[in-house]
């Protein structure tokens, strides 16, 4: 059974008396803006036979397009004493933190735990409550409009079904990781994750388009310098970076750049659906070099370092197998190229990875003796 909230009021008064933790999830819509609509928020948290089935729990289902909502939500967002149990949260937080100001935490992703424990990598929500729990979900209302109002029933159900499970996701999960000693991991990559929401965009979007390895360095520069502006104007005017000025356009500009600002126009307007009404913001773009533009990094081509980054691979694979992790859970390609680049670990590879695989990575690192 779940509780349709409309009222804010009566969202603040259920949550007054806050359990232990919560299962936590979101519907959002994101096709025609940058930032992620907040629609519903579902809320579950178990009652006393605590066998993580829906009539065991309270299920809210709060309608966040009322005014006042996200104020009422926010503290159970922010307790520190309140576990809040989501599934692959990355985009939850993004919305939540946009919406309500706040971002979820602490935080258990079972997603992540999944991984740790050596249950699978990726794992959607459908997936893991098969496999852990013997339980088919629907698949039907992925894609609803969850902005339009009333919801239906099989809208409301599905959001319902969304949390019903994570509080026995929860326990099984947390029953492996305590088996293997790897709580401590869990808990270093859920508060990174809840912490880590980057709301400044990418400081090297260049390196995700493979056309920009056949760039020279000035038109990489001059790529990258559109790209961020790309990023900035998307956020502040909350539309899709692609109906700005998609890859395709920016690589081709970069490439070959017009010789002036009338040049770029006319160029423009032989493009459909091109940003002609952005001209004199693109052009100042394109042409004004970026202060730290000479530290960005070279895209990696297919060719480069790549016996270097196969021995990279080959040794986490092997760690991996050694510590029973899916691939991908330990490192990333993106990650593992980094490090040959001479970053030092970046990200999610410091701390508990970074223990388990530097001893092996570093001789593959340090610099080749000189002849």
């Amino acid at each position: 059974m779940h509780h349709w909230i409309t009222d804010p009021a009566d969202l603040a008064a259920r949550l007054a008396h806050r359990p232990a933790r919560v299962g936590l999830d979101t519907e959002f819509i994101r096709e025609r803006t940058y930032w992620p609509q907040l629609a519903l928020v579902q809320i579950a948290y178990a009652g006393n036979a605590g066998d993580g089935r829906s009539d065991d729990q309270t299920i809210l289902l709060a309608d966040m397009l009322v005014p006042g909502m996200c104020e009422a939500l926010a503290p159970l967002l922010a307790d520190p004493n309140v576990l809040k149990v989501m599934h692959s949260a990355s985009e939850d937080i993004v919305a939540l933190k946009r919406s309500c100001g706040v971002a979820p935490s602490p935080l258990f992703d079972t997603q992540i735990a999944a991984g740790i424990a050596g249950v699978g990598a990726g794992m959607g929500y459908q997936r893991i409550v098969q496999d852990l729990l013997g339980v088919a979900l629907q698949k039907g209302e992925q894609r609803s409009d969850w902005l339009r109002r009333p919801l239906t029933d099989s809208q409301r159900h599905y959001a319902a079904e969304d949390v019903v499970y994570l509080d026995a996701l929860y326990r099984e999960l947390s029953a492996r990781l305590d088996t293997l000693g790897r709580r401590a991991w869990l808990e270093e990559d859920s508060a990174r994750l809840a912490l880590g929401v980057d709301e400044a965009g990418e400081r090297w979007p260049h390196l995700a388009l493979r056309a920009a390895q056949f760039l020279d360095t000035d038109a990489q520069h001059r790529l990258l310098r559109l790209l961020r502006w790309r990023d900035a104007y998307a956020r502040t005017s909350d539309r899709p970076r692609t109906w700005i000025l998609d890859n395709e356009l920016a690589t081709a500009l970069a490439r070959t750049p017009p010789i002036d600002r009338d040049a770029l126009k006319r160029h423009l307007d032989t493009i459909p659906k091109s940003p002609r009404s952005l001209v004199d913001a693109l052009w100042t773009a394109l042409t004004t070099p970026l202060p730290d533009e000479a530290e960005a990094p070279l895209p990696r081509s297919e060719e480069r370092d790549k016996l270097a980054l196969r021995k990279l691979q080959d040794t986490t694979a092997e760690v991996s197998r050694e510590l029973g992790l899916p691939d991908g859970v330990l490192a990333s390609r993106r990650w593992l190229e980094a490090l040959l680049d001479g970053h030092d670990w970046p990200g999610a590879l410091s701390g508990w990875r970074r223990a388990q695989l530097e001893p092996r990575l570093k001789p593959l690192l340090a610099p080749s003796p000189a002849n």
